[in-house]
């Protein structure tokens, strides 16, 4: 049986050498690969973040608050095993690439390259699967329960402040990139899934802010306030009005960019860099070991 035959966990400071070739292996992805599997993720995060939207709907009413939250955060977790399990692009995960470019491995332009193109394709995706959620008229759906919690939900998120948004983002981001790196320890699929869930339960149950999550609860709650129909809004004894905050104003200046910012510095430094200062930074008197490649990791980043 080969060496790579191996069923062993990596360590963190193999998961450090891991992150690093991850990195490098983004910064050089094709144009065309970017645009894709960023589509992809966009869509597999929404859909994670639909399912959450459906398994609460009318749940506040008859459960307590925090299971409420934990509920969204199980169902949304789907998202990201999607992205990681199925290959994915995730704009909020590559802020990890700022190890690779601590290490010298990549540049500022190859990191930003990545970014914007990921970012770009992520807000694609999302919008994408917001349309057809829409036209497919699952906001009618529990006597129109769904769609109500779609409204309540971006109303909530298009009423934050900029710097509770960017502390929220960052917390965020946090959490979501310590699942990845959890990942960078896996050796099975099952492993990668449980891994997953805890961090990203933990997050959404706590309230914090996803940016590419955001490119779809908000939208979603423009659609089903701009074109929900009077018969909807008298389903739910509602009226547009009554959702002020759920603005296209809103959801990009007061909510998508603090939370971006927080985002990056979540993920690229409180996570990344700080790892990076820890297992990978010169004069260091150990070295990481053993490497990920010796451990018989060859599987890349996205598998």
């Amino acid at each position: 049986m080969a060496d790579n035959a191996s069923y062993e966990a990596l360590l963190p400071a193999a998961m450090a050498e891991k992150a690093i070739a991850t990195g490098i292996k983004k910064a050089h992805t094709s144009l065309i690969n970017l645009c894709l599997l960023g589509i992809l993720a966009g869509a597999f995060i929404a859909f994670g973040a639909m399912f959450a939207t459906t398994i609460t709907a009318g749940a506040k009413d008859v459960l307590p608050f925090g299971i409420v939250k934990v509920l969204m955060g199980l169902a949304f977790s789907v998202g990201l095993v999607l992205v990681i399990v199925g290959g994915g692009e995730l704009f909020t995960g590559n802020t990890l690439m700022s190890m690779a470019f601590a290490s010298g491995k990549v540049s500022l332009g190859e990191v930003l390259r990545n970014w914007v193109v990921v970012y770009t394709s992520n807000f694609v995706g999302s919008i994408l699967v917001a349309l057809l959620v829409f036209y497919g008229k699952q906001h009618t759906f529990g006597h129109g329960a769904i769609g109500l919690n779609m409204l309540s939900i971006a109303e909530s998120k298009a009423n934050l402040e900029f710097g509770q948004a960017v502390a929220l983002g960052v917390l965020c981001n946090f959490a979501v990139c310590m699942a990845v790196w959890l990942c960078y320890s896996c050796r099975t699929t099952t492993d990668r899934i449980t891994a997953i869930i805890l961090p990203i339960t933990a997050f959404v149950a706590a309230g914090f802010e996803h940016s590419v999550a955001n490119m779809y609860f908000i939208p979603m709650g423009l659609l089903v306030k701009g074109g929900g129909g009077e018969a909807f809004f008298e389903e739910i004894q509602k009226h547009p009005a009554d959702f002020p905050h759920i603005t296209w104003g809103n959801f990009l200046l007061g909510n998508l960019l603090p939370v971006t910012i927080g985002n990056i510095i979540g993920g690229s430094v409180c996570v990344g860099l700080i790892y990076w200062a820890v297992y990978i930074r010169p004069g260091l008197a150990e070295r990481p070991a053993p490497s990920y490649r010796a451990a018989g990791h060859s599987r890349s980043a996205n598998d």
